[in-house]
């Protein structure tokens, strides 16, 4: 089943946290919702695996930070050769 979690992380925040999750169809929508949005979409099973069990609102559990910091900063090196 397909999963999807979408991230905030805020300056100042203590670490990213859950903006939002689904599972099947309506991961798939929250995924197409990011793309038509302009919103990056990075695939990796096992961290969404990880993320969807956490509340909407609620902080990343601290063993996912190293895998997330990698995924931020491709996002972020992504963003600068757009502009």
């Amino acid at each position: 089943m397909k999963k999807a979690v979408a991230l905030k992380y805020p300056e100042g925040a203590p670490s990213p946290f859950v903006t939002a999750s689904a599972r099947g169809e309506a991961a798939e929508r929250l995924v197409e919702i990011a793309k038509e949005q302009g919103i990056a979409v990075v695939e990796n099973a096992n961290l969404a695996d990880v993320l969807t069990l956490k509340e909407i609102g609620s902080y990343v559990p601290e063993e996912t930070w190293g895998v997330l910091a990698g995924i931020f900063a491709f996002v972020l090196k992504m963003q600068d050769k757009k502009r």
